[in-house]
């Protein structure tokens, strides 16, 4: 349970920081912050947390731990605050965000404090309220650099009620039972102890919570995807059929009625009816060849679709085993670091290049899968020592393998290319292909040529079998990566 306003106010009474120097910043968790004071000749230890169920301000004793990567807001608030002394820190009236007024050197600043269970916020602000940054960047509520910052109203009912100070009674009496003699403990100290106690708990529930919710529509969306995935293989799986619907308008093209749109005939297989859709501006082997087209179509589809369909159950059991690490995992710090790194954003993990990427053992492959993937490749993603393969006498896509200075392109890497490179290309289901590669160097454009075409020199022959097994590996280790 987070704290009402009234129990901040009497916290921030108690504790009374005004005129305290901070001396270090340190952030343990992405969603808590430690403030070191002085002042009258004190040391304290301000503690700002804002997860879910448990946001707070209070001075605590307990040791802080820090976090094994210095955090990005950590760092900002090192560079501009520490050092700073506290000229004012109150409650905007009863909106549960704090306002601190700060003074460094020639420099004033403001950190508001919004400890909002579930909108929770840790913002510095200029003096003129203008964002310098904020613990959690928030673009659709302005909460970002450059920003003005509106310390709006909390919901309108929730903040007329009249909130009651919890007592912490039970807190109280284990006290005073261990230390007879003792003075009672302040609102602050129970609530420091409190927490110490509860926060974990209060903070995982929240956490497993949340991963749960995403958990559950990213399982959705993903088995949405591969049931619309095999949905299409089963239509594609009619391809033999289409096929054989071109034969017999060859077979029987004699027996088409002028202007008619069906061809209906005795199936030579089966000794059935049918009727065999046509088109009666086209003639018997136009008809045919489209029928004949859709077959290829529908054949290079099957493949692909069963490699789509493939790295898709390789992400649903990427996903379960994510699940089931952030289900077991008791810390809530790594809960939370398993989450941002789960739940990126799509305009975070957006790709800077076109086409597909496969990182192995430190080898960085790049997949054109069509001339404007290649071109685009070509262009702006890959230098002159970089390798480039192709499959020879068919069309398809161009791999990259990005070169490392001092190294010579392993054998296997140099094989994983080749996979990609004839899976990507018309070749796809020939048992041998031959391929050439050469550095990017020594690829010339074709003038006039079609977009994307380039013409090699230097070049190194490879024959390969397609290897099923290591395109499968590929596939898991993308999938790993995504």
């Amino acid at each position: 349970m987070s704290l009402n306003c009234n129990e901040i106010n009497l916290i921030l009474k108690e504790i009374n920081i005004e005129g305290f120097l901070i001396q270090d910043i340190i952030q343990p968790g992405f969603d808590t912050l430690a403030l070191y004071l002085y002042g009258n000749a004190t040391p304290k230890t301000l503690l700002i947390c804002t997860a879910p169920n448990s946001c707070r301000i209070n001075e605590t004793r307990k040791k802080i731990t820090k976090n094994e990567k210095p955090l990005r807001f950590m760092e900002l608030l090192k560079s501009k605050i520490r050092g700073a002394r506290i000229k004012s820190c109150k409650q905007i009236g009863n909106q549960r965000i704090i306002e601190m007024k700060l003074s460094h050197a020639e420099e004033n600043f403001i950190l508001y404090i919004r400890l909002w269970s579930g909108a929770a916020n840790v913002i510095l602000c200029a003096e003129n309220g203008t964002i310098i940054d904020s613990m959690y960047r928030r673009p659709n509520k302005g909460e970002i650099t450059g920003q003005h910052f509106c310390a709006q109203e909390e919901n309108s009912k929730a903040s007329q009620k009249e909130w009651p100070i919890r007592a912490f009674d039970e807190i109280q009496a284990d006290f005073a039972k261990k230390n007879p003699n003792a003075p009672k403990l302040s609102f602050n100290q129970k609530v420091d102890i409190w927490y110490s106690e509860h926060a974990q708990s209060l903070s995982r529930e929240a956490l497993l919570s949340q991963a749960e919710k995403w958990y559950n529509s990213t399982k959705s969306r993903m088995l949405c995807a591969l049931e619309r995935l095999e949905k299409k293989q089963k239509d594609f799986e009619n391809a033999n059929l289409i096929r054989h619907h071109g034969d017999l308008i060859l077979a029987n093209g004699a027996n088409i009625q002028k202007d008619s749109k069906f061809l209906e005939c005795v199936d030579y297989e089966n000794g059935k009816s049918v009727k065999i859709l046509i088109d009666p501006k086209k003639t018997i082997h136009e008809n045919a060849a489209v029928y004949y087209e859709n077959y290829k179509k529908a054949k290079s589809g099957i493949s692909s679709l069963t490699h789509d369909i493939e790295i898709l159950k390789i992400k649903l059991n990427k996903l379960e085993k994510q699940y089931s690490e952030i289900q077991n995992e008791k810390n809530t710090v790594k809960i939370e670091q398993l989450l941002r790194k789960d739940s990126k954003p799509q305009q975070q993990t957006k790709k800077k290049h076109p086409g597909l990427d496969y990182t192995v053992n430190g080898w960085y492959i790049l997949v054109g899968r069509d001339a404007n993937e290649n071109d685009e490749l070509l262009r702006h993603n890959v230098r002159g020592s970089d390798m480039w393969l192709h499959v020879r006498d068919f069309s398809g896509g161009y791999v990259f393998i990005k070169a490392r200075p001092g190294k010579t392109v392993p054998l296997d890497i140099l094989l994983d290319a080749a996979n990609l490179a004839v899976y990507y290309s018309k070749a796809r289901n020939n048992s041998k292909v031959d391929l050439y590669y050469t550095q990017v160097k020594h690829l010339r454009r074709a003038k006039n040529g079609p977009k994307g075409l380039v013409l090699p020199s230097n070049e190194k022959n490879l024959c390969i079998t397609p290897d099923k097994e290591r395109l499968a590996k590929l596939d898991s280790i993308r999938a790993e990566s995504i």
